[in-house]
Order: C-alpha cells, then sequence, then structure tokens
C-alpha cells in the first residue's frame, strides 16, 4: 500500500517541550516549504507531501478530529501536496478530506488512486487496471472528494490482466475531459513505465523510497531522469520503522497491516533494529530527530524526488516537515549510506511483493 502513516502514534513519545519550540521556531524562520516540479515542466508541489492513507484506518484506530487538525495544519504550512486512494477506508479517506478541501481547493495538489478492492476481513486484493474502473472510479473520486478534477491520477498498481496501453489511454481521455490533470504510475516496473510513457506523458511515478528500501537505484530511477518523470517516494520512514518507535512485535494492533510486513517480522527484528540505533546515533549527532533524517535524506538524493511522509497527528507533520530545514553535506550523506545497510526481510508479504514491479 501507498502513502503509509509514517508515525507509529500509539507507540511514539511526543516531542518534549523544548523539542516542540525548535521545530515551531524552523517552521516560523524559514516559512512556508520550498517547492518541486514534478517531471520535466509538470507541476510545483511542496517539497513534502502528505500520506493521508493513515488518517482511516490499516495503522490503528483513526482518530477523525486530528486528522482534521493536521490537514488544516499542513494547509497553514504551505504542505500541499496531499496523497489518498479510493482504497483507503474504503473511500473513507476522500470523503475526509472533502470536509477540509472546500474553498481550499486552489491551494492543495491532490492526487489519488484506483484500481485496488481491499477484502476488509482478510486484507487481500485484487488489481483492476480496465478501461471502465479507470472511468467508473475517477467519477467516483470527484464526487467524493468535491471537486471538479483529479491534480495526479495513479493505477494503485498494474494490473497483469490488462494491457498497460489500455489503462493508460483510458486515462488520457480523462485528461482531455478536464477530469484528471496529470497522470501517475504506482509500483511500476521499467517496462511498463516506458509503455504507458509512449501513450500518454507520465509526469510522477510513486514507489516506496527511503534508507532501507533502495531497489529503484538500479533500473527505475535512472530511467525516470531519462525520461523526466517526477518520483513521489512514498513510505521514506520504512512505515514508522525508521522513526525508531518500533521494538516489539507485540505493540502493533491487531488488524494493524504492518503484522504482515516481513520487516516487522520478530525473526528480522534484531537486525533491522541495528539499523534504526545507527539512524539514530546519526540523528542525535545533529540534533535532529531519527525522523527527520531520514527525510532529509530522501530530499538530498535529487530534486526530482518528492517524499510524502504520512501521519494523522500535527505533532508529527510539523516534525515531519522541519525535515526540510536540515542540510547534509556530502560527507553525511556517505557515512549515512555506509552506517546503513540492507534490511532483512521483504517490504510485503508474497502476495503485496507480486503487485510491484510489473
Amino acid at each position: 500500500m501507498t502513502s503509509s502513516p509514517e508515525h507509529a502514534d500509539a507507540m511514539t513519545p511526543a516531542p518534549g517541550p523544548a523539542q516542540r519550540a525548535q521545530l515551531a521556531d524552523r517552521i516560523k524562520r524559514h516559512g512556508p516549504l520550498e517547492c518541486r516540479t514534478l517531471g520535466w515542466g509538470g507541476p510545483a508541489v511542496s517539497a513534502i507531501g502528505l500520506g493521508c492513507m493513515g488518517m482511516t484506518g490499516f495503522y490503528g484506530e483513526p482518530d477523525e478530529a486530528e486528522s482534521i487538525r493536521t490537514l488544516r495544519r499542513a494547509l497553514e504550512l504551505g504542505c500541499n501536496f496531499w496523497d489518498t486512494s479510493d482504497a483507503y477506508g474504503p473511500h473513507a479517506n476522500e470523503r475526509l478530506l472533502a470536509r477540509v478541501l472546500g474553498s481550499h481547493r486552489g491551494q492543495v495538489f491532490v492526487a489519488t488512486k484506483f484500481g485496488i478492492s481491499i477484502d476488509p476481513r482478510t486484507m487481500r486484493r485484487s488489481v483492476d487496471g480496465s478501461p471502465a474502473t479507470a472511468r467508473r472510479s475517477c467519477d467516483a473520486s470527484l464526487r467524493r472528494l468535491g471537486v471538479d478534477h483529479i491534480d495526479l491520477y495513479y493505477p494503485h498498481r498494474v494490473d497483469p490482466a490488462t494491457p498497460i496501453e489500455e489503462t493508460i489511454g483510458a486515462m488520457a481521455e480523462l485528461v482531455r475531459e478536464g477530469k484528471v490533470r496529470y497522470i501517475g504510475l504506482s509500483e511500476p516496473g521499467v517496462d511498463t513505465i516506458r509503455r504507458a510513457h509512449n501513450v500518454h506523458p507520465i509526469t510522477a511515478v510513486q514507489t516506496e523510497y527511503s534508507l532501507w528500501t533502495r531497489d529503484i537505484e538500479a533500473d527505475i530511477l535512472p530511467l525516470l531522469r531519462e525520461l523526466g518523470i517526477g518520483l513521489v517516494a512514498y513510505a521514506p520512514l520504512g512505515h514508522g520503522f525508521l522513526t525508531g518507535a518500533y521494538r516489539n512485535p507485540q505493540h502493533l494492533a491487531d488488524g494493524d497491516i504492518r503484522r504482515s510486513q516481513p520487516r516487522f517480522a520478530e525473526q528480522n527484528l534484531a537486525h533491522n533494529l541495528q539499523l534504526v540505533d545507527r539512524i539514530e546515533q546519526l540523528a542525535a549527532e545533529k540534533g535532529i530527530t531519527p525522523a527527520q533524517l531520514a527525510i532529509a535524506w530522501v530530499l538530498h538524493q535529487g530534486h526530482d524526488i518528492a517524499p510524502i511522509a504520512g501521519t494523522k497527528r500535527v505533532q508529527y507533520l510539523e516534525q515531519n516537515l522541519a525535515a526540510a530545514d536540515v542540510s547534509l553535506s556530502p560527507e553525511e550523506l556517505t557515512r549515512i549510506n555506509d552506517t546503513v545497510t540492507e534490511p532483512a526481510g521483504d517490504r510485503y508479504d508474497p502476495a503485496g511483493m507480486r503487485t510491484v514491479r510489473l
């Protein structure tokens, strides 16, 4: 899944008064977030986006009131890149965003997705990228969001049963009709990106990218730069693990989807906690949080990369956005790269891994 909440809210101790004052001061001094352009000549979005998935489940109990406050605070701080999907809830996430968008529509660049159905009992997913589903899902998302167009629209996963040319062809029709501004892809493989881009310009590819998920550096990222496509990096904090909050498998609530993710499994825990310990040490040396170090690292991988860090709480939103003020020298980046090595375990269970890089 994309747009994951990056802080394990129920487990993470709140920043102390001194730290919160420091974060607020950084935001006050540096003003709104810098913008980054998605692809060559694409739209400008805030350098750090907001993943909204966790506001309506998947990672513990939702907190609607706090989520609304978080969305409003994002507007105040210039975080204008919001990422959702019709699968989150399902549908509830888009409706939640609609409660804040309203008269603020012009301030927010809204990205949403279609094509995944989730069985709420088993969490098993099915993928449908057919043209009919693309058109039907777009109209439904427009209604739920209360908007007349979607800024960035993705097939949530590549449908192996539908040629990508057919999916993108239908989405291109939505662009011509004014219902969609830009087309993206989520978790595609190299061949899919090339084939899709031949049908209609792809503005952004969304995929997991962080200090412990770097496989795209071999072929995906070079291809995006060859074609002038932006990268939207979801889970820059490793689904919350890289914040240092996660130490015990029992801390995850029943139904938390991380219970099925191998990197959170007990057999991989000792190794992966060593990576977190190293991140915590590096962050402490700079006087920042592990979350800020991890987000800053992604930001420093290129101005064509926009990370979306998810949370449903104001305090973590502020903490995440302050990472835009963190400067990492070439020497520090080298040390981070040398210190944080490969994690143990795949990022998804076998069923989830079969839906990526298609």
